[in-house]
């Protein structure tokens, strides 16, 4: 994948659509098997560090400050793609994540609360 030029990024920071708190939901999906390994959010500048960087930097919403994952804990992610949405308003981080991506231990945040819907079945 080539880099992104500034007016490039530029751009992909103007087209995405911010919450009124300035964030954008960003899920993060291992980019060989597709799991997806957690949400967080990002802010423009977030957003643009994630994309010129090849490391994922989120916005802490309970610390209000950045944070990359992996700079605490050695589990990193490393940018291998993304995408936003149709409407802009929420991007996909596809990633090689190194050790879990839970803060809980766990490999992926949903593996921690598994739930039991009904599930459904398309008409016949």
């Amino acid at each position: 994948m080539s880099e992104l030029t500034t007016d490039t990024v530029a751009a992909v920071v103007d087209r995405a659509t911010f919450d009124r708190d300035g964030l954008l939901p960003a899920v993060i999906q291992q980019w060989d098997s597709k799991e997806v390994l957690m949400l967080g959010y990002m802010n423009a500048e977030a957003l643009r560090r994630t994309l010129t960087e090849g490391r994922v930097t989120f916005w802490s919403r309970s610390r209000s400050e950045f944070w990359r994952k992996g700079d605490t804990s050695g589990n990193a992610q490393y940018v291998r793609g993304a995408a936003l949405d149709c409407d802009g308003d929420t991007i996909l981080v596809t990633v090689d994540q190194h050790g879990p991506a839970c803060h809980t231990g766990a490999h992926a945040c949903f593996d921690v609360d598994p739930l039991e819907p009904v599930v459904g079945a398309p008409d016949a």
